[in-house]
């Protein structure tokens, strides 16, 4: 993928030190190490705000009651009304 893009951030002396010795660590460059842990990062914060994690139990439970038909008899005696009635034709 070509990288187009350009992000800058100020940093403290000690901040970059840090970044750039587990950089090397990691035997990657100072920017591909930041733009790594920032994807990282930014999917952690997304899944958090975008996926919705249940107990598996409680996931069963609304599994079955959503296979489960409701007789919803309010809804039943609106459709009916509503075959009743003629169309414009």
């Amino acid at each position: 993928m070509a990288k187009s893009e350009r992000v800058e951030a100020r940093l403290s002396a000690e901040e970059r030190d840090r970044i750039e010795q587990a950089a090397e660590f990691e035997g990657e460059s100072l920017s591909s190490f930041i733009v790594r842990a920032a994807v990282a990062r930014a999917d952690d914060v997304l899944t958090e705000h975008t996926v919705t994690t249940v107990p598996g139990d409680y996931f069963d439970r609304l599994v079955t009651a959503l296979d489960r038909p409701d007789r919803a008899p309010a809804l039943r005696r609106a459709a009916s009304r509503t075959r009743r009635r003629s169309r414009i034709a």
